[in-house]
């Protein structure tokens, strides 16, 4: 698919030259860091150095004081409570931090995760009823909740308050809870609306410390967690977020739990050392990073509610027992290879759909259904036709007698707006700006998919439907050398609103040495002949079809990041994307 190519506007001169000199650095990372807003020392030194000092009080969050009070007043009582989360990996590293924080203090709490398949997502009517079967009078909702009217008022009917702790966008009428934290609320004022379903919950627990003069090295050990939900809810790494990431990963490399660190033992990250059941001074053989967290640990947790209960995961991440913790991941990782396995499947059967379809290809939308796709794949079956397709797309499914399902967006298209305008046809929705989940009755089925496809018709750009690379800024290769690559990297952690920057170099020609991979990947060394002779690394995923071409000693342009080759430690371009150099 082609893409097209966007080059930021370049930092104001007399910001970059600034922080060229103050920081001695060079003007082109000079110019990075004005592109983010950053033009004074003392800024760039909280970018680089993010402290834990610098998170917000707790307690600017609107019903914060309500929460404490309530969960002050349930100890008090000994009242029985339960934590309540969603199935994904954002609930259930909530889940697992909220358990493990109130466990270390009080002993009468439980946990509960809804089913996938019999509940669907959020609060049900069933958790309601195992908390009043279990004596349960307080349910702390995180990662959901902020659309469960009805479900908190069949709650307060049978004697039992809830504190909702969620980040999702929330309708204009709210639960009638005993207290709603959620940093998107319009009441709330809180500095920081981005924060994650586990950032909520840690917020939580940083105001009860708070108020029991609990230290709060104490709470850092449950920062892995919370750079988990950061990484895998894709929620944007910038202020609030980049400090908590910042610090989760430093602990990921340091000490994980058992359960993170069973987790990867299925991955390509390997731990440094002969003894692999040592807990102290745990190293990889490099520095795990969000992509890390996103690619090898989100999906493992996931498996489990995906395929069978996400009750798994928070047992494991809850675990202090190394051995149990990898008796359980082993469970999970099969769970994993599973939930490829059918979402290959589905994936190559939705496909065939829309190739089938009249003007299948042609649209603006993708909406597909088949009533035996697995639950817990859909999602990801969307974000793979996505990358195929690229425009805004929807997968469903049938369970318990509706057509559900999950939507995924691109980029600067609110698919949640779009799915709102289609509301009257469903019976549920929620979620994000790019990513949202649905259900409604099968025979709105194709009034909706009509209305979705006009809806997005009519406010989809043509150029929003080609997948588009932001370039932040043109480099010459001569000035990528180990200095600007220590530097660089300290940009890091990357994600939404703070990308692994891309750069742009014109003109380069390949050395002579290129390989083709699997027949679709190319490994070659480029040089910028007009302007430096010495060569570098390059490595082209997915850029096969260029071969002829750079063989042949044509000219081409290059967008890439600049990374280092785990195998040789040396530097090397990761190139994202090539055109024929223009004359």
């Amino acid at each position: 698919m082609e893409k097209r190519w966007l080059l930021k506007k370049e930092g104001e001169s007399e910001h970059v030259e600034h922080l060229s000199k103050v920081l001695n650095i060079d003007h082109n990372l000079a110019n990075l860091l004005v592109q983010r807003q950053i033009y004074t020392f003392d800024e760039a030194k909280n970018f680089f150095r993010p402290e834990l000092s610098q998170l917000h009080d707790p307690f600017l969050m609107k019903d914060m004081d309500r929460t404490i009070n309530r969960i002050e007043m349930a100890i008090q009582r000994n009242e029985r409570i339960l934590i309540y989360g969603d199935y994904d990996v954002d609930g259930t590293t909530a889940v697992a931090l909220m358990y493990t924080f109130l466990s270390s203090i009080y002993l009468n709490i439980d946990y509960y995760i809804p089913d996938r398949y019999t509940e669907g997502y959020g609060v049900s009517y069933k958790g309601v009823d195992y908390a009043c079967e279990n004596g349960i009078s307080l349910i702390i909702a995180l990662d959901c909740g902020i659309k469960a009217v009805d479900k908190v008022k069949y709650a307060t009917e049978k004697g039992i308050d809830f504190i909702i702790g969620d980040h999702h966008r929330p309708d204009a009428a709210l639960p009638n809870a005993y207290a709603i934290l959620d940093p998107k609320r319009p009441d709330c004022n809180y500095p920081y609306p981005e924060l994650s379903g586990c950032g909520v919950a840690f917020k939580i627990v940083q105001a009860y410390a708070q108020q029991h003069y609990i230290p709060f090295r104490e709470l850092e050990k449950y920062l892995d967690l919370v750079v988990v939900s950061i990484a895998a809810d894709i929620v944007p790494v910038t202020g609030e977020n980049r400090i908590l990431a910042f610090h989760g990963l430093k602990l990921m490399n340091t000490n994980p739990r058992p359960g993170f660190e069973a987790i990867l033992r299925y991955s390509n990250i390997h731990r440094k050392g002969n003894d692999p059941k040592a807990r102290n001074n745990y190293i990889f053989h490099r520095e795990l990073t969000i992509t890390d967290m996103v690619f090898l640990i989100g999906p493992r947790i996931n498996a489990a509610g995906r395929i069978e209960s996400g009750n798994n995961s928070v047992e494991l991440l809850i675990s202090d027992d190394i051995e149990y913790a990898r008796h359980l991941a082993e469970q999970i990782n099969d769970f994993n290879i599973e939930r490829r396995n059918l979402d290959a499947k589905a994936t190559q059967q939705a496909q065939e759909m829309i190739k089938s379809e009249p003007g299948g290809e042609e649209k603006k939308t993708t909406v597909v259904y088949d009533p035996d796709w697995h639950k817990g794949v859909v999602g990801i079956v969307a974000s793979r036709l996505i990358e195929k397709y690229y425009r805004p797309t929807i997968v469903l499914t049938k369970s318990n007698g509706l057509i559900t399902g999950s939507a995924r967006s691109i980029k600067n298209f609110d698919v949640y707006d779009a799915i709102d305008a289609c509301s009257d046809l469903l019976e549920h929705f929620g979620g994000h700006k790019y990513a949202a989940g649905l259900s409604l009755r099968p025979e709105n089925f194709e009034p909706f998919k009509e209305r979705f496809e006009d809806i997005v018709g009519r406010s989809l750009r043509a150029e929003n439907m080609v997948p588009e690379i932001e370039i932040d800024a043109n480099l010459h290769l001569k000035d990528i050398n180990s200095k600007f690559f220590r530097i660089l990297r300290q940009f890091a952690p990357f994600g939404p609103g703070n990308e692994a920057p891309i750069f742009r170099t014109c003109g380069v020609i390949d050395t002579g040495y290129i390989r083709l991979i699997k027949d679709k990947h190319l490994k070659m060394a480029v040089i910028h002949p007009r302007i430096s002779g010495f060569p570098i690394e390059a490595i082209a995923f997915q850029q096969g079809k260029h071969f002829e071409y750079i063989k042949n000693s044509n000219p081409f342009d290059i967008c890439y990041s600049v990374e280092e080759n785990e195998m040789n430690g040396m530097l090397q371009l990761n190139i994202k994307d090539i055109k024929p150099a223009e004359t």
